[in-house]
């Protein structure tokens, strides 16, 4: 009689393979949740930090005047960064994209999951053909801090850094990106901006 060998699972083996299947998708799936959240913070505040970095280039690089501000159609200044914004020359100084000036970069709306906001009405920053900031040139101050969060608000995450971010630019043009907690409560509290 000839004898053959059977190939499969037992039950007691499913049941253990499903259980610790179970344990490693239950820490696994919030670390993933938070790592996308922090991603989607930490690429918005590196889109406006490049965007500032690109217009105080563009300004020396040109000689010309270079403006970013927010823009609900990108095609226009009007809304907020939240909304979107443009990079254009600037020719006449006006803050306001006219006939013949260039669009250099425009960003849609970021997610509808984060939020930016700026103290007061600041949506523009000026660069002037020296690649300096020209400061206040609407009678409304220029933007001087932009903070990014989601609904966790500035809290401690994953490897020590804030949740949220905060883009803080010198009068002289200077964007640095800042992701200490302790750093970002101060500057909100000082600023008048908010964090959910």
């Amino acid at each position: 009689m000839k004898t053959t060998n059977q190939n499969g699972f037992t039950l007691y083996e499913l049941l253990i393979t499903v259980t610790i299947l179970g344990i490693i998708l239950a820490m696994g799936v919030p670390s993933m949740q938070d790592f996308t959240r922090n991603g989607r913070v930490t690429a918005t505040a590196n889109d406006l930090h490049a965007s500032f970095y690109m217009a105080r280039s563009e300004a020396a690089r040109s000689k010309d005047n270079i403006t970013i501000c927010g823009s609900v159609d990108g095609a226009s200044c009007g809304g907020t960064f939240a909304d979107g914004w443009i990079v254009f020359q600037d020719t006449n100084g006006d803050i306001n994209l006219d006939a013949g000036e260039s669009i250099l970069r425009s960003h849609p709306a970021i997610p509808t999951q984060l939020s930016v906001s700026t103290p007061g009405m600041d949506d523009y920053f000026s660069f002037a053909p020296t690649g300096l900031g020209r400061g206040n040139v609407t009678g409304v101050p220029a933007v001087s801090t932009a903070v990014i969060c989601d609904n966790r608000g500035n809290i401690v995450a994953a490897g020590g850094s804030s949740a949220a971010r905060v883009l803080v630019i010198t009068p002289l043009g200077r964007a640095t990106v800042i992701r200490d907690t302790d750093t970002i409560t101060t500057l909100i509290n000082n600023t008048g901006a908010s964090c959910p």
